[in-house]
């Protein structure tokens, strides 16, 4: 499946998990929410939260063995995993939130917010692939 086609498909099936959600449970698919809240004892409706965790690492560990791995990179320090792991959930805590639940279910919303927050999301990942790649000469 060419690249086009394969980040339709991944568009529809985020949107569509995202209104299924929203629709039938009346949730909004906010994932860094879901997983904070599935980690957290004794709250209400933590059920469904660690299914829904669960389902998306079941989803990634089939897509690992069943599909090519023509995209995956490896090589890098893990001191820069860690690193950018740490900054992502520091900006999530920031910015009230991730770009599942801003960008997928804020926009749709219409949320200002979310309009706001997606933009910075946008405007710091393009400052970052600059340096990345023109001031610290990392391969692309």
């Amino acid at each position: 499946m060419n690249a086009w086609l394969s980040g339709l498909a991944g568009g529809v099936l985020i949107g569509g998990a995202s209104t299924l959600l929203l629709l039938l449970n009346g949730r909004i698919a906010g994932i860094s929410g879901i997983a904070f809240g599935a980690a957290e004892r004794g709250l209400p409706g933590r059920g469904w939260r660690i299914a829904f965790v669960l389902g998306l690492l079941s989803a990634g560990a089939l897509a690992f063995h069943v599909l090519p791995h023509g995209g995956i990179r490896e090589g890098f320090p893990r001191a820069w995993l860690v690193a950018a792991g740490l900054l992502v959930g520091i900006g999530t805590a920031m910015g009230s939130g991730c770009t599942s639940g801003h960008g997928v279910c804020g926009l749709a919303r219409f949320s200002r917010r979310s309009l706001v927050a997606v933009a910075v999301f946008m405007a710091t990942a393009f400052a970052t692939v600059y340096v990345v790649r023109h001031v610290l000469g990392s391969a692309p």
